[in-house]
């Protein structure tokens, strides 16, 4: 018996792995937490899948329901949105099941700040604009975060930052990076992407919370800050010139 820890993507069926979609069909008992996870992913489980949904259970009842499944010898595929890698709070879990000798395997999935990124259209690094991006998020009713990486600290940087579980603190947000980043930084906002209630909205960093209040937006956003937003600064990549030693093989004939 196993437990698949395993990166459902950010929602749409499509952007799920080969391996996540395999497993979603194979395994008896599928874990999901039903406000992250849409009926879209589900619909490749079989007709007879143990499906649990775990948004309304606490960690204790998570981890019994797992017992339980190993008591029986049968697989679980436990869905995690975007990436198990990124604020998924796989750890602790995982943490237990060692305690409890219940083997487990993390698959990864499409991040959520990728699809968003995608969705936008955009890249995120651009020679000498934007060479760094930095995943992060703030405190709020969450735990708390390091001070050694709170907004100020990180937006010294001015590297494109990805605030990921932040839309109800956009007030701190726009206090803590307008002194590195000015009130006419480029912002991207993007909500559910990949769901049909998917929202991709631009503003500036200064009308950071307005934009938001506009667009009825208080959860499940990524808040992307950067000068690399801005594509009128896009400029030829060195990797294209044709100067640069790309290292090709020879094409054999």
């Amino acid at each position: 018996m196993k437990v698949y820890f395993i990166g459902a993507g950010p929602g749409a069926a499509d952007l799920l792995t080969l391996r996540a979609k395999a497993l979603i069909e194979q395994c008896p008992v599928i874990l999901y937490a039903g406000s992250l996870v849409p009926d879209e992913v589900l619909k490749f489980a079989p007709e007879e899948t143990r499906k649990i949904n775990t948004a309304p259970l606490a960690l204790g009842e998570i981890v019994e329901a797992l017992k339980q499944a190993a008591s029986e010898g049968k697989n679980v595929a436990r869905l995690h949105s975007g990436d198990p890698s990124l604020y998924s709070a796989i750890a602790e879990q995982c943490a237990l099941l060692r305690e409890l000798g219940i083997e487990y395997e993390v698959v990864p999935g499409v991040p959520a700040f990728a699809a968003a990124s995608a969705a936008l259209g955009l890249e995120l690094t651009l020679p000498e604009v934007n060479q760094t991006v930095i995943l992060t998020r703030t405190s709020k009713r969450a735990s708390a975060m390091p001070e050694s990486e709170s907004l100020k600290v990180l937006g010294a940087s001015k590297a494109l930052l990805a605030i990921h579980l932040s839309a109800k603190n956009a007030d701190q947000i726009i206090e803590d990076l307008v002194p590195n980043y000015g009130e006419d930084c480029p912002v991207y906002i993007t909500c559910d992407v990949s769901w049909p209630t998917e929202k991709l909205v631009k503003t500036k960093l200064s009308m950071l919370s307005a934009t938001l209040k506009e667009h009825g937006i208080e959860r499940t956003a990524i808040i992307f800050v950067g000068k690399a937003l801005d594509q009128e600064l896009v400029r030829k990549s060195a990797l294209y010139d044709k100067d640069h030693n790309r290292h090709l093989k020879p094409v054999s004939k």
